[in-house]
């Protein structure tokens, strides 16, 4: 172990970090750290940059928070993140040594949110493995709602009927997101569940600006204004439903004609559509009206996993090579 080292991420390591991703199998540009960093003022960052032989194996985006390392709270997803080619040993004692590491610093455990398999270029199961060795305690699942593109569209009845009834309705790759933010969404779930989006309109047009291949919002009208729109977070393989909202009892099927513009047109040619997670109160509920219209364009379940690792948990890894 003598050849491997753990260090926090400082400034310092910012392009180090950044190149890391570009030859990562399991990264997307949630992990850049301009996108962390946009809400950095609401964190405790403790990211870790894992070397062996001076060659960095692995970085671990990560927050602390008392105690408890989180993989980032600002992150819909997390863990570590590994080069495109990497041996299975090398992942084990970079773990080993995290953990080793951790427990010198009093941390006491690590709440890790993993990256659904989706949005992995190659499989990328290293971890999944060793949560089983040190007995990690799976305490949540979202389920979340995913379209495999390469498929052909298998929508309900409703859904075809809606959506035929909106052909008349303009479809637009828009840079609006005020109009969006301001007249759709912020006032649908403030009405609906009492909450604000979570990035504000300041934040979500400044990461728009530093990612503008990634993250795109789109729009639909009528003759007499915006009826509908969505902000989808891009990857190479996953387009993302991050924002999706509409006015109410003003076009019926304005929604149903803006997901299929999104399918068949705009992103046809990517593996999966990810609606996202239909839960409440922590994964142990699912809102079924949610979950419903999402399948009803032929969406189908995936999990997201999280684990609660016990740092001092590291011996379990002593005797697991023969």
């Amino acid at each position: 172990m003598e050849d491997y080292k753990v260090v926090k991420y400082s400034s310092s390591n910012y392009k180090e970090w950044n190149d890391f991703l570009d030859t990562s199998r399991n990264a997307t540009f949630l992990f850049h750290r301009d996108f962390m960093e946009y809400h950095s003022d609401r964190f405790r960052d403790f990211s870790l940059l894992v070397y062996r032989k001076n060659k960095l194996i692995t970085i671990l985006p990560a927050n602390l928070d008392g105690e408890l390392l989180y993989s980032h709270q600002g992150l819909s997803y997390g863990g570590f993140l590994l080069p495109n080619k990497v041996a299975f040993k090398t992942v084990f004692e970079a773990l080993k040594c995290v953990l080793v590491f951790l427990e010198r610093n009093d941390i006491k455990k690590i709440i890790l949110k993993q990256i659904p398999k989706i949005y992995c270029n190659k499989p990328s199961d290293d971890l999944d493995y060793l949560m089983f060795i040190l007995k990690a305690k799976l305490f949540r699942r979202d389920l979340s709602m995913t379209i495999k593109l390469d498929k052909k569209n298998q929508y309900s009845t409703l859904r075809k009927r809606k959506i035929k009834k909106a052909q008349n309705l303009k479809f637009v790759d828009d840079t609006d997101l005020p109009s969006f933010w301001n007249l759709i969404l912020i006032p649908n779930l403030k009405k609906k569940f009492n909450v604000k989006p979570v990035h504000s309109l300041e934040e979500i047009t400044r990461l728009k600006q530093t990612f503008p291949y990634n993250i795109k919002q789109f729009n639909v009208f009528d003759d007499d204004g915006l009826l509908a729109g969505c902000t989808v977070f891009e990857t190479e393989k996953v387009a993302h439903l991050q924002y999706v909202s509409t006015k109410k009892n003003i076009k019926d099927g304005a929604l149903d004609f803006l997901i299929h513009q999104l399918l068949t047109t705009v992103y046809k040619n990517k593996t999966y559509f990810d609606f996202g997670i239909s839960n409440e109160n922590q994964g142990k509920n699912i809102n079924l009206g949610l979950l419903n219209w999402k399948q009803s364009f032929g969406a189908s379940p995936i999990v997201h996993d999280f684990y609660e690792i016990k740092v001092n948990s590291h011996p379990l890894l002593n005797n697991v090579m023969l």
